[in-house]
C-alpha cells in the first residue's frame, strides 16, 4: 500500500493543521510548563505524533511506527556519535594535562580578563563548538572564564552570548547538515546561505561581549580588539562556507580570528587593564605570567591543528572523499519500502527520498573523529586502557542526550513523512510577505525549548521550506533562518541554561541566568527578523544564492 499524506486531512486546511501541530504543543507543554525531563517529554511527542499520524492523517500504522524508528536511529547515528566523539576528544585533552598547558598560552597572550574572555567566549568557543556542540562548549569556555577570574555569572552569561553565530555550524555543522538532509538540499549550499546572514550579525558580537564583561568602559578601552577579531571571523566565514565542507565553516574563522587578535596585541595594548582586572576578579594580574614553554604550547594546541588537517584530507581531496563515502550503506527501510518500490510519496506524488537510510559508518565526522581523538591520546603517550576509560565515561554521561535526540528526531521523521509538517507550513504560509520577518521566531522558540539547534532544524525545516515554497520566497533562505534563529534561541534554552549553570557552580540559579540572558537573546533575534525579511525582499535579496 502506497501512502501519499492529504494536505487537509481533515478537510479544513486551519484544522488539520492545529491537530497537526498537537505534538510540537505536547513538547513545549512537558518541556517548559511542567519542566519535564527532555527525554521524556521527547518520548510523549513520539506517541502524541504517531497518534496524530495514523488516527488524523490516515498513515497506515506499521508506516509510522517503522518512520519513527528510522528518525531515531538517524538522531543516535550519526548525530550523536559526532557529538560523543567530540567530547570524547576535548576530555582527552583533559585527562592528558595538555588542557592545562592551554590554558597557560591563554595568559601568556594577555594579562587582561577582557581579552581573554573575547579570546575564550568567542573564538576558542567557536572552535569547540565545531567539535561538540550540544551545550559541550558552554560548560567548558564557562570553566575557563571562572577559572581566569571572572563571576560565575558573568561568565556563564558571557559564554552563552559568544557562543551565539557558532552554533548552526556546531558538531561539525550537525544542524546544518540536519536541515540539509531533511529537505533535500545541497548541504554545501545551504552552508553559503547560513553564512550570508550569520557573517553580517557576528562581528557585533565581541563588542557586545566587553559590554556584559566590563560595561562602556570595558567597551572605550578593548573595541579594537573586538573589532578586529569579530570582523576576521565574519569574513573567514563568507570564504570558508564558499570553498570548504560545513563541518569546517567554524574552525577555520575561530582560529584565524584567534590568531588576528594576537597578532594585533602585538602592536597594541589595551588600557586599563590592572584597574580591569581588579573590578573582574578582584585582584590584580602578576607582574610576570607562568612560564610556558613552545613545546608545550604546541602539544596543547597539537589536537586542534590535526582536526582541522585530518577534515581538510577527508573532505576536500576527492580520491579520500570518495573512497570514504563508498563505504557508506545504503538501507531502504523496512515497512516504507516493497522490494524496491518506494511506499511513501510526498504530496506531489513524487517517492520520499527520506525512507532511505544511510549508514555512514567509516565517513562519518564522528567516526572520524573517534579515530583522530585515539591518535592524539596515543601521541600523548596515553595507554588504551587510558583512552577507553575517558571513552567509556563520556557515553555513559551522554546517555540521556542519545535517548533526547533520538526521540526529537524520531517525532520530527513521523511529522514529516505523515504530511503533518507540510500542512502546519501550507497554513502558515497565508502570512504571505510578512511571513519571512516571522520565520526567525520558530527556530528561536524550537531550540529555546529543546535545547538543540540540530532537534530544531529537525522540528521546522521541512515546515519552512513548504512555507517558501508556497510564497514564492527562495526556500533556502528560510530553512537558513530556521538554523539561524535556532542559534540565537540557545542562550535561553532550560537545557543550556542548566549546562552553563553547572559548569560554573551555579546549579538551582538557572532563573537568575535567564533574565540576563533573555534580553540579549531577544534583540538579537529581532535583529535576525530584520535582516531575514529584508533578505527575502529586493533590498537585501542579493545577498542570497539562488537554491532551490
Amino acid at each position: 500500500m502506497v501512502f501519499q499524506p492529504d494536505i487537509a486531512p481533515l478537510g479544513s486546511l486551519w484544522l488539520s493543521a492545529i491537530v497537526a501541530l498537537l505534538p510540537l504543543l505536547a513538547v513545549f507543554f512537558l518541556l517548559g510548563v511542567l519542566r519535564m525531563k527532555a527525554h521524556w517529554a521527547g518520548l510523549i511527542g513520539v506517541g502524541v505524533a504517531l497518534l496524530v499520524a495514523v488516527l488524523a492523517f490516515k498513515m497506515p500504522a506499521g508506516m509510522a511506527i517503522s518512520s519513527a524508528f528510522e528518525g531515531g536511529i538517524f538522531g543516535v547515528f550519526p548525530i550523536t556519535w559526532i557529538v560523543l566523539c567530540a567530547i570524547f576528544l576535548f576530555e582527552l585533552t583533559v585527562a592528558s594535562g595538555h588542557h592545562d598547558d592551554l590554558m597557560k598560552t591563554f595568559n601568556v597572550i594577555s594579562p587582561d580578563p577582557r581579552v581573554l574572555g573575547i579570546f575564550i567566549a568567542f573564538s576558542f568557543c567557536a572552535l569547540l563548538e565545531a567539535l561538540a556542540g550540544f551545550g559541550a562548549p558552554v560548560a567548558i569556555c564557562g570553566v575557563m572564564l571562572v577559572a581566569v577570574g571572572f563571576k560565575p555569572w558573568k561568565a556563564a552569561l558571557t559564554v552563552l552570548v559568544g557562543n551565539t553565530f557558532a552554533v548552526p555550524y556546531g558538531a561539525m555543522a550537525t544542524p546544518l547538515l540536519t536541515g540539509a538532509n531533511l529537505t533535500d538540499m545541497a548541504a554545501q549550499q545551504l552552508s553559503i546561505t547560513v553564512s550570508r546572514q550569520t557573517s553580517v550579525l557576528v562581528w557585533i558580537v565581541p563588542l557586545l561581549l566587553l559590554i556584559i564583561m566590563d560595561g562602556a568602559k570595558g567597551l572605550k578601552q578593548v573595541w579594537p580588539l573586538a573589532l578586529v577579531v569579530g570582523l576576521t571571523y565574519s569574513v573567514c566565514t563568507l570564504g570558508a562556507a564558499q570553498v570548504l565542507s560545513p563541518g569546517l565553516v567554524n574552525m577555520v574563522p575561530a582560529l584565524i580570528s584567534l590568531a588576528a587578535g594576537v597578532l594585533l596585541l602585538k602592536f597594541w595594548k589595551p588600557s586599563g587593564t590592572n584597574e580591569a582586572a581588579l573590578r573582574l576578579t578582584g585582584s590584580e594580574p602578576p607582574e610576570t605570567a607562568e612560564k610556558v614553554t613552545g613545546k608545550q604550547i604546541g602539544w596543547a594546541l597539537f589536537p586542534y591543528v590535526l582536526i582541522v588537517v585530518v577534515f581538510v584530507v577527508t573532505q576536500m581531496v576527492p580520491v579520500v572523499k570518495n573512497a570514504l563515502a563508498a563505504t557508506n550503506i545504503k538501507i531502504n527501510w523496512p515497512l516504507l519500502w516493497d522490494g524496491e518500490q518506494n511506499l511513501v510519496m510526498t504530496a506531489t506524488g513524487t517517492p520520499s527520498s527520506s525512507t532511505t537510510y544511510s549508514f555512514t559508518w567509516l565517513s562519518s565526522p564522528g567516526t572520524i573523529l573517534l579515530i583522530t581523538a585515539i591518535v592524539i591520546g596515543l601521541c600523548y603517550r596515553m595507554s588504551l586502557g587510558e583512552i577507553f576509560k575517558v571513552f567509556s565515561t563520556q557515553l555513559y554521561k551522554l546517555r540521556w542526550t542519545f535517548l533526547t535526540i533520538g526521540s526529537v528526531l524520531a517525532l520530527a521523521y513521523v511529522m514529516n513523512l505523515s504530511g503533518q509538517t507540510l500542512t502546519i507550513g501550507t497554513w502558515i504560509a497565508g502570512a504571505g510577505a510578512v511571513f519571512p520577518f516571522l520565520a526567525p521566531i520558530l527556530g528561536w522558540i524550537g531550540t529555546a525549548v529543546t535545547g538543540s539547534g540540530t532537534s530544531a532544524t529537525a522540528l521546522f525545516a521541512n515546515l519552512q521550506h513548504t512555507a517558501a515554497t508556497q510564497i514564492g520566497v527562495n526556500p533556502a533562505l528560510l530553512v537558513a533562518t530556521n538554523t539561524v534563529g535556532g542559534a540565537v534561541g540557545k542562550m535561553i534554552s532550560p537545557q543550556t541554561l542548566a549546562i552553563a549553570t553547572g559548569g560554573v557552580d551555579m546549579v538551582g540559579e538557572e532563573s537568575v541566568l535567564l533574565r540576563k540572558s533573555l534580553p540579549w537573546a531577544i534583540g538579537l533575534l529581532v535583529v535576525l527578523c530584520l535582516l531575514a525579511g529584508l533578505q527575502s525582499l529586493p533590498v537585501l535579496g542579493w545577498m542570497i544564492p539562488n537554491v532551490g
